[in-house]
């Protein structure tokens, strides 16, 4: 029973601590298409289904039955080029109320398909709005009574994601990004600033019993300073080298010890699926000042950067998957931090988001780095890609990225499920 209700508890803040990250994000993006005036069709908590919401602002809001994350649909964000008939689709809407894809068809002289899709362009555009009864009317903002097709085409176009210029579809892509980025950077600043933090270091405070650290002969208060002759200064490099070894793996640990430079080889055990060394590091308090604060949240930034760069090294791809966390661990770990008080949920949540920032900006289509990426080609080339070409680069990189994902997830069924 005990058991459990704390698989319930890590599953009710796993999924508290995705809905907030997602819903930052989501908020990034929503912030600067309005901004820019772009419309936005839905803002809502959770994964698309069916849903509670209320209609405000042009837009509607609320709740879906899966509250794990959230999404916002902005108008126009359709891949592919534009259908050149969306401007006399519009003036059939507004000269003869046409509703159906088939009284379309025949007015324009094209098959059903391509006139359900001509529909739904001008639908998810915001530039038509379908009533109750059914019937379609044209929500374009002025006087278009008297407007050509090109004319109408234009200004539906201008409020929606695909009449931006690059730079601003860039921006809007970006935004999700940068408000992850500057959630973590603000909440660890005021964190460092406010109540300080215990700075480790690389002096051992303490070997465990039968540790491979013990066995090998490391002692308390013995200096570590390189592991198979890569040298450091930082117990964060110290533990991004450990992370990259393998359990079984002979490392020769480089130690000053009374002003003593000492080699010791350690036969390493197994933890989380890299090599262990079986010490703990001392660590002395500090309060920086707001400057200070500052530059250490940058330099977490730049330590993420880092280790989402080794994901392209072969040499430190596999050592760096095994450190990586997903759902599961998450949620267990977001469980632990909230037991800790909102100080610790709240440091969790700031890494947390510094993470999700930092892995959208990989060039992998559907992340946010592929999207723009794919923006980039579109204004180098001239043109926009086709249908099929873009969502055969979002079709590959969606597998890669669950492929990753998949081997997270099964770590962390090892660490924790098992």
């Amino acid at each position: 029973m005990v058991q459990a209700l704390s698989i319930v508890e890590n599953v009710m803040w796993g999924i508290l601590t995705f809905s907030i990250l997602v819903v930052m994000h989501e908020g990034g993006h929503f912030l600067a298409a309005r901004a820019f005036g772009v419309k936005v069709h839905e803002f809502m908590i959770g994964l698309p289904g069916p849903a509670l919401r209320f209609h405000a602002r042009d837009m509607d809001w609320g709740v879906t039955a899966v509250p794990l994350g959230g999404y916002v649909r902005i108008a126009g964000m359709e891949p592919g080029t534009e259908d050149p008939l969306v401007g006399e689709t519009l003036a059939a809407v507004r000269d003869h109320g046409i509703a159906e894809p088939r009284a379309l068809a025949r007015l324009l002289g094209v098959d059903e398909d391509r006139a359900e899709a001509l529909l739904f362009t001008v639908e998810d555009w915001k530039a038509v709005r379908r009533e109750k009864d059914g019937s379609v009317v044209p929500t374009i903002a002025g006087d278009i009574a008297g407007a050509t097709p090109t004319e109408l085409a234009d200004r539906a176009r201008s409020v929606t994601y695909r009449g931006q210029s690059t730079p601003k579809r860039i921006a809007i892509l970006a935004m999700g990004v940068i408000t992850n980025l500057l959630v973590a950077i603000l909440t660890l600043t005021a964190f460092f600033a406010i109540f300080g933090y215990y700075e480790s270091t690389t002096v051992i405070s303490g070997v465990g019993e039968d540790s491979p650290a013990q066995v090998a002969g490391l002692l308390d208060g013995d200096e570590i300073v390189a592991v198979d002759g890569e040298r450091f200064e930082t117990a964060d490099r110290f533990l991004t080298i450990m992370s990259r070894t393998n359990p079984g793996d002979t490392a020769i640990i480089s130690v000053i010890r009374e002003g003593t430079a000492l080699d010791l080889p350690v036969t390493l055990g197994g933890r989380d699926g890299h090599g262990y060394l079986g010490v703990n590091l001392s660590g002395v308090p500090r309060k920086p000042g707001i400057i200070e604060s500052v530059g250490m949240s940058l330099s977490y930034v730049r330590l993420v950067f880092q280790v989402i760069g080794d994901l392209f090294d072969p040499a430190t791809f596999s050592g760096t998957v095994r450190n990586f966390t997903g759902p599961i661990g998450v949620s267990v770990m977001a469980e632990q931090a909230a037991s800790g008080g909102p100080l610790a949920y709240a440091s969790l949540i700031a890494m947390l988001s510094l993470s999700l920032g930092i892995m959208n900006i990989l060039p992998i289509p559907p992340l946010d780095g592929g999207k723009i990426a794919l923006e980039i080609i579109e204004r180098v080339i001239g043109r926009p890609l086709s249908r099929a070409v873009t969502l055969g680069f979002s079709a590959v990189g969606t597998v890669l990225l669950f492929g990753l994902i998949g081997i997270i997830m099964y770590q962390d069924i090892i660490r924790y499920a098992l």
